[in-house]
Order: C-alpha cells, then structure tokens, then sequence
C-alpha cells in the first residue's frame, strides 16, 4: 500500500480508503447497496487494516448512523493506525439538509459517540449547496471552533460538482474535498479542478471510483438490484450506459496482469492531486482486489492519454427528458 498527504492537514492517508457507505446497509429503511453481511462486513474491515488501508470514509447518514457504529465498534483496537472521516449535513433520502451550527455541533457528538472515540481525523460537509457555504461564514467558523477545541483535527467538504470544488478551493480556502472522478466521470479534469488542486496544494478524495460497481464488469444492463440499493432507482437507460462502458477500456486493459476494477483505482491516482480514493466495498475479495491496485502504480502517460480520449468520444449519462 502506498500513502499520500491529505493536502495541509498534516495527516496521511493511504491511496485506496475504504468507502462505507455500503455497510450501513438497510438500517431505519436507509437506501445503500441492498442487504448486507454484518459479520463479512467487519471481516472486511479488518483485512483492509491489514492490507494497510488508514483511510475509512463514512458519514452519519449512511445507515443513518449504523455505518459509523460499525465502524467503531469494529475499529476501535485499531484506532491509532486509522484516519476516520465522516460528514455531517445530511438528513435523509429526499436531500434534506441542516448545516446550523446547532445541529452539526450535535452531529458530531454522535459521530464522535458512534465512532467510539474523541477525535475525528476528518470532518467534512456533506454535498452543502456552495453559495451556502460562501454566506455569513457561520459554517466555516464552526468548524473551525470544533478543530480549535480538538474535537477534529482538519475539515473538508463532499462538493455536488466539480464546479462547486473550484469555488471551495477558490474562494473558501478548502484544502480538502471529496469528488465523483472516474473512468467515464472526468468533469474533475475538463472543469480545471484537479489542475488547480494540483498547484494549490489541495487535495482531493475521488469517489464513485467504480461507479456504484459498474466499472468492474460485473453488471449488465438487464441485471435487478434489491428494492433498498440504490442503483434500481437508476433508469435502465442509464444503467445500460454504465454496464455497457467496461468494454471501452478492455484494450488498455489487455495483456497487463490487472482486473478492471484495479485498472480504474489506477486511473484516479494517477493524478497528483488525488490523495486517495474510496471504492465501496462489503466483503473481503473486495478489500484484496481494490488494495492490490495501490501496489501495481498509476498508469503511464500514453494510457491515461488513451483513457481520457476514449472518454471525450463517448456518452456515458443519460439524457434528461
């Protein structure tokens, strides 16, 4: 496993941390990636400790809190060695949303409850509309009174867009931000932002790395998902599109001792502004496939070239009607 700086923060991460949605499963009627193994789930937890992954993303929504406990409970021997991240902000399904001070003075007492310790490593807004974030700047002060009081050691923020990450790079001095980049999602590189991170010493956190899955090859258009994953609320259409894209890229693939997953967690860290990024995953084959993709390195120049091409000459979302 190799590790990389989280932009100014002082901490390091390792290049491929492990997203948690997932895990939070189905609790209180939460919408994630279907029924969920609790026991494989924590068995994967500790075989990404062991591989070397630090870096365990998560938020208070994701099982609407379940995914923090399980994190916590699972964790907690190992709490020196890993650098959790969490979100606060969001309230449900429906994308309500609650940035008072108030309420993310009491989200992270329970994020901090939840994750059975007194720290977090990383505490970031969850998807905020950025001209919120750019208002009164009663969002920005709290947090940095919960960094000055010890409670956080550095905060970021999941933007909605890339667009948005250039305005809290920008304008609001984040040196940390989450952001959907991928095979066949690069706004990230066309909008400038991996650029401008680049050179201001941001960083970001990639995430959909994998596309819900998609990338991996396992899907196909006509595949069903549980009524509680998330990717049934897709439309067909789009669901094609995606399962359709792996095809794309086998020939970059080809004749490299590589899975498609591992050639797609290659891809985002190939790219200095990307600390890590955080792949899904729910039981161990996963943890062992997506930690391998840190040891095999970025992809060469030509290649990316190649990837970046096959992305400009293809349409990989669905139209709006």
């Amino acid at each position: 496993m190799r590790y990389r700086q989280l932009g100014s923060t002082g901490i390091k991460v390792s290049e491929i941390g492990f997203g948690a949605w997932g895990i939070g499963g189905n609790n209180n009627g939460a919408v994630a990636y279907g029924p969920v193994d609790a026991a494989e789930a924590r068995l994967a937890l500790l075989s990404a400790v062991d591989a070397g992954v630090t870096l365990f993303d998560t938020a208070d929504f994701y099982g609407f809190g379940h995914s923090e406990s399980v994190l916590g409970e699972t964790l907690k021997p190992h709490r020196s060695r890993v650098v959790f991240a969490t979100k606060c902000g969001m309230l449900d399904a429906a994308g309500n949303q609650d940035f008072s001070a108030q309420h993310m003075h009491q989200a992270l007492e329970s994020s901090l409850r939840r994750l059975q310790t007194d720290y977090i490593d990383l505490y970031q807004l969850h998807s905020p509309p950025i001209d919120l974030v750019t208002r009164g700047g009663e969002i920005l002060a709290t947090l940095e009174t919960m960094k000055q009081a010890g409670k956080i050691r550095a905060y970021g923020i999941s933007v909605r867009s890339p667009e948005d990450g250039l305005v809290a790079v920008r304008d609001l001095g984040f040196d940390c931000l989450q952001t959907n980049f991928n095979l066949i999602d690069q706004r990230a590189l066309d909008s400038g932002l991996l650029r401008l991170c680049e050179f201001s010493g941001a960083s970001i956190i990639a995430r959909t790395p994998l596309v819900f899955g998609f990338l991996t090859g396992q899907y196909t258009a006509t595949d069903d998902f549980a009524p509680d994953d998330h990717r049934r609320r897709w439309t067909p259409g789009q669901r094609a599109q995606w399962a359709a894209a792996p095809k794309l890229f086998e020939p970059l693939i080809a004749g490299e001792p590589q899975t498609p997953s591992q050639f797609a967690l290659r891809f985002c860290l190939s790219f200095p502004a990307v600390s890590a990024t955080i792949p899904g995953m729910l039981i161990r084959q996963h943890v062992a496939e997506n930690t391998a993709a840190s040891d095999m390195g970025p992809l060469s120049t030509a290649t990316r070239e190649q990837v970046v091409a096959i992305y400009r000459q293809n349409t990989f979302f669905a139209k709006k009607n």
